[in-house]
């Protein structure tokens, strides 16, 4: 892949890392200050559903996290943009769908119905 081309999905993949990691902290922050002394155990409840839900959603954005940080040192290794099943160049329009995967859409697709199958 081209190194222009390389570095503009360094600064997507930065980006999104830097905004997910900014909410997490928001996240943390607004747990740890946030009271629950509610009288009325309904908005107890939906308090914590609330929050059950945040961390649901900070739970995945934290694989989400896992996944940027591999794919940035993909790009800095060369293996970038390489399907790691079938070791073809993997389309750019699914690089910018998916900046982090590591399979084409032809290996995916097939991943997919096999998981499907068995």
């Amino acid at each position: 892949m081209e190194k222009d081309k390389l570095e503009e999905f360094r600064r997507i993949l930065q980006d999104q890392l830097d905004e997910l990691v900014r909410e997490a902290g928001k996240t943390v922050s607004e747990l740890t200050t946030e009271k629950a002394n509610l009288p009325d155990i309904t908005d107890l409840a939906t308090v914590e559903s609330d929050r059950n839900f945040e961390l649901r959603i900070r739970d995945r954005e934290r694989k989400l996290i896992k996944k940027i940080r591999e794919a940035l040192e993909r790009i800095d290794s060369g293996e970038f943009g390489v399907c790691e099943a079938c070791e073809e160049e993997i389309g750019e329009a699914r690089l910018r769908a998916r900046p982090v995967t590591t399979l084409c859409i032809d290996c995916k697709t097939e991943q997919e119905r096999q998981e499907k199958i068995g």
